[in-house]
């Protein structure tokens, strides 16, 4: 029986939470994002979880769990079996087993049972993601526990929460889906890193998801929620070209959550634009009938390359940090020009370019 907490997390909870596979054996994919910020010391953690093929026997079959660490250092591990892997389709919940003694089917364990007979594997909900994986020929490993109190999900807080990407998405004719499972929250737990504990309480958390039949050709990402003395801000933005229908399309957008109020900027509802260097420079504007933002990231990070799903499996395809330096600007029209409304930086903003080389700046609108 659901809890009066599980049935408000239901009721909150975005669109496209659940497991979207129907069992069509077709080149399927889907992964899933945490991360968790400690402003102390202007770290991050993010654990990217994925499943391919899910029916199995396929040469892509599998999943996998992927850290991106402080000081952007990097840790994965595979797990072929996928009878092993487990999710919901109503909500936000999945795992999978790797090294384990346990005969039963996979499914969610309470945590104090999942750190007891899980000696590989992850799971994770709305609320929780706790997990072990290891290098063998490293000795590199991760073990990570902590809770979630969500914050802002995707759209204006008293309201049903948005696709991000539109109601569109719902018809499964994007290549692939996106949606911001939780723009902010609260962890509360801690991480080891190879013997480095970290201890974190109401530190900065994120999710979100996408899946489908291929990634997007080329795309970009700027995703932030501890900013320099706004605690109560959350910015989500990027764009790429992908597949909608037969054709290609070139998209992007920019979500804000602040002081209980969402600032969306959409193609439907005004105009974006960008401009993405290969690596080092991410500039944004975007503007609605009533707003208008303007985002510039930046980075003298190298980044780390990351694996993600395409028709070729799970490959080295994008670059990221966690140490982005980030400048956010909000303004509202009012009168003659435009009233800004709110100034925001960032030294822990996370930056991301993939897909086809970056061997130019790209412009679009």
């Amino acid at each position: 029986m659901l809890t009066t907490d599980s049935n408000q997390l239901l009721l909150q909870q975005t669109p496209h939470s659940g497991y979207h596979w129907d069992g069509r054996t077709q080149r399927f994919f889907e992964g899933w994002y945490y991360r968790v910020t400690i402003p102390e010391i202007q770290q991050t953690f993010a654990f990217m979880y994925s499943i391919e093929d899910p029916w199995g026997g396929q040469p892509h079959s599998g999943g996998a769990a992927q850290i991106l660490a402080p000081n952007d250092e990097y840790l994965c591990r595979t797990f072929p079996d996928v009878t092993t892997f487990w999710a919901d389709r109503d909500k936000l919940a999945l795992g999978h087993w790797g090294k384990t003694q346990l005969t039963q089917p996979p499914t969610y364990l309470p945590p104090p049972l999942f750190q007891q007979h899980i000696q590989t594997g992850y799971q994770a909900t709305a609320t929780l993601n706790q997990g072990i994986i290891h290098d063998p020929g490293t000795g590199n490993y991760c073990r990570w526990q902590y809770q979630i109190q969500p914050i802002y999900y995707w759209g204006d807080p008293n309201k049903s929460q948005q696709s991000t990407a539109g109601w569109l998405s719902s018809l499964q004719i994007f290549e692939p889906g996106w949606q911001i499972l939780m723009a902010h929250g609260l962890a509360t737990g801690w991480i080891d890193w190879n013997g480095t504990r970290y201890e974190f309480t109401n530190a900065p958390a994120y999710s979100e998801k996408n899946w489908g039949g291929a990634f997007p050709q080329k795309w970009f990402w700027l995703n932030c929620n501890s900013f320099t003395n706004e605690p109560d801000l959350a910015l989500t933005a990027g764009g790429g070209k992908r597949g909608v229908l037969w054709w290609m399309e070139s998209v992007a957008m920019v979500g804000i959550h602040y002081r209980g109020k969402f600032y969306e900027f959409v193609p439907w509802n005004g105009k974006v634009q960008w401009h993405i260097s290969p690596w080092g420079y991410w500039y944004m504007q975007a503007e609605n009938p009533q707003y208008q933002v303007v985002l510039t990231g930046t980075t003298d990070h190298p980044g780390t390359p990351l694996r993600a799903p395409t028709h070729n499996g799970l490959i080295y395809c994008c670059r990221d940090t966690m140490r982005g330096m980030l400048n956010l600007q909000l303004y509202e029209f009012s009168g003659s020009k435009p009233k800004i409304i709110l100034t925001a930086h960032s030294q822990t903003c996370g930056l991301e370019i993939g897909g086809q080389p970056w061997t130019d700046s790209w412009h679009s609108s």
